[in-house]
């Protein structure tokens, strides 16, 4: 735990706060050897080591909260139905949680993708 994430989680709604922080502890138990960091404004997790790359974000928004894969191709191979998506996340709710198969299935592509050698030069 970090404290930056600590601080952007405590400046949100009670209910933002509570559903990404659920959100946050899952992804703990799925990426227990990776690194908690802030990218791009938003928390996330990073791949051990110095060159770790990102493997996931998330954030609150007005209306929503949002899932990211910091990749584009992830979550347009995956049914996400019946949550909105765009091309680099998926949305969704403090009273509609994402289940814990969808967000496995989210993790385990972007983990597939890295392991294959996505984002390196």
């Amino acid at each position: 735990m970090t404290a930056e994430v600590d601080a952007y989680l405590s400046a949100l709604p009670d209910d933002q706060r509570a559903a990404l922080s659920d959100l946050r502890a899952r992804l703990q138990i799925l990426l227990p050897d990776h690194h908690e960091v802030m990218s791009y404004a938003m928390p996330g997790f990073r791949q051990p080591g110095p060159k770790g790359k990102m493997v996931v974000g998330y954030a609150a928004f007005a209306r929503h909260l949002g899932l990211y894969p910091h990749s584009g191709t992830v979550i347009p191979l995956i049914d996400c139905a019946p949550f909105k998506t765009s091309k680099s996340g998926v949305l969704f709710t403090p009273d509609r949680p994402l289940p814990d198969a969808l967000l496995s299935q989210i993790i385990a592509t972007r983990q597939a993708e890295l392991a294959a050698g996505y984002g390196k030069r």
